[in-house]
């Protein structure tokens, strides 16, 4: 089985004046503004780093629920939060790591069962997986 999302991006003018939006299939996001000043600053708006960030969490934990079924639990409460470090390099800016902070109610679950079904699912949900993935493009003038 394949399935297909798709977030789009659109952008105006040069990098520090230019401001963009960006929007999701679902519509949960909708022409939502970025821009330098909401990537650099703390301005109103949003940025790639945390839009992976949420999106990371969010996969993580849903891989935890998952695992944490097959071992027989059910977490009644998981909170992630990612930290994506975009920092600048020699050779440009970089993610360079994600840090997963989670915190969990899970009746029954042995700490240290939990740890390693917690590692399980940090190394084996598709944006984990991403951050290691081949990434193919087409680009056309129009």
């Amino acid at each position: 089985m394949k399935i297909n999302r798709t977030g789009s991006a659109h952008w105006e003018g040069g990098l520090k004046d230019g401001k963009g939006t960006v929007s999701t299939q679902s519509g949960a996001l909708k022409d939502h503004p970025y821009g330098f000043n909401t990537r650099f600053d703390d301005k109103p708006g949003t940025n790639p780093e945390e839009l992976l960030g949420a999106a990371h969490a969010g996969c993580f934990t849903m891989a935890l629920s998952n695992i944490l079924g097959e071992a027989g639990l059910t977490a009644e409460s998981m909170d992630t939060s990612a930290k994506v470090n975009f920092e600048k390099l020699d050779s440009g800016y970089a993610i360079t790591s994600v840090h997963l902070d989670l915190k969990a109610k899970v009746p029954g679950a042995d700490p240290a069962k939990f740890e390693e079904l917690a590692t399980k699912a940090k190394l084996n949900c598709p944006v984990s997986k991403l951050f290691n993935a081949q990434i193919t493009m087409s680009a056309k003038l129009v």
